[in-house]
């Protein structure tokens, strides 16, 4: 892997974390449709680099919510201490923790199965193309007459469910918490913001558990530098997706996202029937 090709991942990686369109998704379908064979030919390299290209978006969303994040923190423990939820920002820490639980359980459950039978191209493009028809009823039936703070507890554990389904590439985790708080009434901005506070915990948890295995098994020869190329990247592209998605939310809808999903999917589907690329990736 050169710099350069770490430094095109990162930046996927940031952008589509945040925005509704699936990183997960782009990161397999980025080095099929170029034809990088570098993760497939070593596998270990590909756990590397996700354990970069992971760091860099929970330093982003961390940068971006610091504040947030230490009011949040310092609410939950000391509701832990108290043993009661007495403010609004000790019950939102809560909800957060309740969100996470879901997807943690499904990810260590299934994470084999999920890296071995759904990352397959055919099948990204079929979801990214599915989600796209469900964002598009979610914003067209969506009342956006809640707010963050009108989040219950119900509210956030179907969250943390929705956001379990994520964890197939295509879905994107960011874009189904997202859609899930719209069912529920919440404005697109309050969604917007509880997914990325969502995703410090989800983001930074899936971090360290990669970072340990990479810890115990120790870093592929020559791969420091595109390790450090790919972890700034991503965190500068995803600083700037969260910049962008939140104020673009206040007084736009998701229509530009489900056209991108469509037209990706599709020609993508295009290129698969076509023959220029395996619909497996092999």
């Amino acid at each position: 892997m050169s710099i350069l090709q770490a430094i095109i991942l990162g930046i996927v990686q940031g952008v589509c974390e945040f925005l509704p369109i699936s990183s997960s998704g782009h990161l397999i379908l980025v080095p099929w449709l170029f034809g990088w064979r570098f993760f497939q030919d070593n596998p270990s390299l590909n756990k590397t680099f996700d354990v970069a290209l992971h760091l860099g978006t929970f330093v982003a969303a961390l940068v971006y919510f610091w504040r947030e994040v230490v009011v949040i923190v310092r609410a939950w423990l000391h509701s832990l201490a108290q043993r009661r939820i007495a403010t609004p920002t000790e019950r939102l820490a809560w909800l957060l923790f309740v969100s996470t639980i879901p997807a943690g359980l499904v990810g260590v459950a299934f994470e084999g199965f999920i890296d071995t039978q759904l990352g397959k191209p055919y099948l990204i493009c079929i979801l990214l193309f599915a989600f796209a028809l469900v964002m598009l009823v979610a914003d067209m039936t969506a009342k956006l007459d809640r707010s963050m703070s009108d989040l219950r507890w119900g509210g956030a554990l179907g969250i943390g469910v929705a956001q379990a389904a994520a964890l197939a590439p295509g879905v994107s985790r960011s874009g189904i918490t997202m859609v899930t708080g719209l069912f529920m009434g919440l404005d697109r901005e309050s969604t917007a913001r509880y997914s990325f506070l969502l995703s410090v915990p989800v983001v930074g948890g899936a971090a360290i558990l990669k970072l340990g295995q990479l810890a115990k098994d120790g870093m592929p020869p020559h791969m420091a530098a595109p390790f450090a190329a790919g972890m700034i990247a991503a965190a500068l592209s995803g600083l700037a997706a969260i910049w962008f998605l939140l104020g673009y939310l206040r007084t736009h809808t998701f229509a530009v996202f489900v056209a991108y999903r469509l037209i990706v999917a599709s020609a993508l589907l295009i290129v698969i029937a076509t023959g220029l690329r395996h619909a497996t990736g092999v």
